[in-house]
C-alpha cells in the first residue's frame, strides 16, 4: 500500500508539477495579451483625446463662422438701411449701378494735379473695379473726411447770422472810426482854443506881474517864466522875484512877508488881465508890515473901480478902505450876532 501510495504520489507530483508549467505559460501568455491590450487602450483613448480636440475646434470654427455670419448679414441690413435713407436708392439698384461688374469712373484730381485735356487719355476714361486699389481710395477719402470734421447741418443759417452781425459790427466800427476823427478834430480845436486863450492870458497876467510886481516892490523886479515855451498846453509857470537890494530870484529864499507880497502881486495881476465882477480875498495881508500893506490898498482901492472886494481882514487900515464893515460879536449871553456897518 505504501508503494501504491508512493507511486500515486509521484505520478500525482508529475502531473502537478506538469499544470504547475502549463498554469505558468498560460499567465505569462495573459500577462503578455493584458499588455497588448492595455497598450491598445492607449492607443485608443490618445486618438479619442485627438478626436475630441478637433472636434471642439470644429465646434468652435463654426461658431466663429455663425458669429461672422450673423455679424456679416447685420452690417449688410445696416448698409441696406443706410442707403435707404441717406441715399434713396434699394440695395438692387446700387448694384446695379455701383456693383463690382461696373467700371470705376476716374478719380478727382489732387492737390495741384493738373489733368490731361484729351478725353481718351487713360486718366480720363474709367478703369475696372479692383477690390484692393478701391478700398484703398476709401481709407483715404475716410481720412479726409475725418479731417474735416463733424458737419453742422445748420452751417449756412449760422454763417448767415454772422455775416449778418460783421455787417453790423462793421457799420457800428465805421460810425465809431468817424465819431473818432469828429472827436479828435473837435480835440484839436478845443487844444488850440485853450492854447490861444492860455497864451493870451499868460501874455496878460506876465505883463500885468511886471507892473504890479514893481509897484509893491519899488526898485525889484519880478516876472513869469514858461518851464516849456514850446508846448503851451502842458508848460509850467514859474516865478521869479528879485525884491530891491537882493540878488536871489527863488521865492524858496525870500521872507515870509516878501512871499506872501509876492503871491498878492500874482493874485493882482490875474484880476487885472482878466477881471471879475466880485474878489474874495482871505487875510492876503496878514503877513505884511505898514508900509507893504500901504502899497497893496493902494492897488486894492484900483481894483474897487470896476470890481467888488470881498476882504476877509484883521488890519484896522483895510477896514478904513472899505465901504462896509460886516463883523462877529459876542454879547454877555454867549450868542454870537453878525454887525454891519456902512462907512460910505
Amino acid at each position: 500500500m505504501a508503494s501504491a501510495v508512493a507511486s500515486g504520489a509521484r505520478q500525482l507530483l508529475a502531473h502537478v508539477e506538469v499544470s504547475l508549467v502549463r498554469a505558468e505559460e498560460e499567465r505569462d501568455a495573459a500577462e503578455r495579451a493584458k499588455a497588448e491590450r492595455e497598450r491598445e487602450l492607449v492607443a485608443e483613448r490618445n486618438h479619442g483625446r485627438e478626436l475630441k480636440s478637433e472636434l471642439d475646434k470644429l465646434t468652435d470654427s463654426v461658431h466663429r463662422g455663425e458669429v461672422l455670419g450673423a455679424e456679416k448679414r447685420l452690417r449688410i441690413e445696416q448698409l441696406e438701411t443706410k442707403a435707404l435713407e441717406e441715399l434713396g436708392v434699394e440695395p438692387a439698384g446700387l448694384i446695379a449701378e455701383y456693383g463690382p461688374d461696373q467700371p470705376v469712373p476716374p478719380s478727382p484730381p489732387a492737390e495741384g494735379e493738373v489733368l490731361p485735356e484729351d478725353p481718351d487719355h487713360p486718366r480720363n476714361q474709367p478703369v475696372r473695379y479692383v477690390r484692393a486699389q478701391q478700398e484703398k481710395r476709401l481709407k483715404a477719402a475716410e481720412r479726409a473726411y475725418q479731417q474735416l470734421g463733424k458737419v453742422n447741418p445748420l452751417a449756412l443759417e449760422e454763417f448767415a447770422a454772422l455775416e449778418e452781425r460783421h455787417k453790423f459790427l462793421s457799420e457800428q466800427l465805421e460810425d465809431l472810426k468817424k465819431t473818432r476823427a469828429d472827436l479828435l478834430q473837435v480835440v484839436k480845436e478845443v487844444d488850440e482854443r485853450v492854447e490861444q486863450v492860455f497864451t493870451e492870458a499868460y501874455r496878460d497876467t506876465a505883463r500885468e506881474f511886471e507892473g504890479v510886481f514893481s509897484r509893491l516892490f519899488p526898485g525889484g523886479e519880478g516876472r513869469l517864466v514858461l518851464t516849456d515855451p514850446e508846448n503851451m498846453l502842458t508848460t509850467g509857470v514859474d516865478v521869479e522875484a528879485r525884491p530891491p537890494g537882493k540878488k536871489v530870484k527863488r521865492l524858496s529864499l525870500l521872507s515870509g512877508g516878501e512871499r506872501s507880497l509876492t503871491a498878492v502881486a500874482l493874485l493882482v495881476s490875474i484880476f487885472k488881465a482878466r477881471p471879475s465882477p466880485f474878489y474874495v480875498m482871505d487875510e492876503v495881508e496878514a503877513a505884511l508890515d505898514d508900509t507893504n500893506l500901504q502899497r497893496l490898498i493902494r492897488i486894492m482901492e484900483e481894483l474897487q473901480e470896476s470890481s467888488q472886494l470881498i476882504v476877509i481882514t484883521h488890519q484896522k487900515r483895510t477896514m478904513e478902505v472899505a465901504d462896509a464893515l460886516y463883523g462877529v460879536s459876542m454879547q454877555g449871553d454867549g450868542v454870537s450876532k453878525v454887525i454891519s456897518q456902512r462907512l460910505r
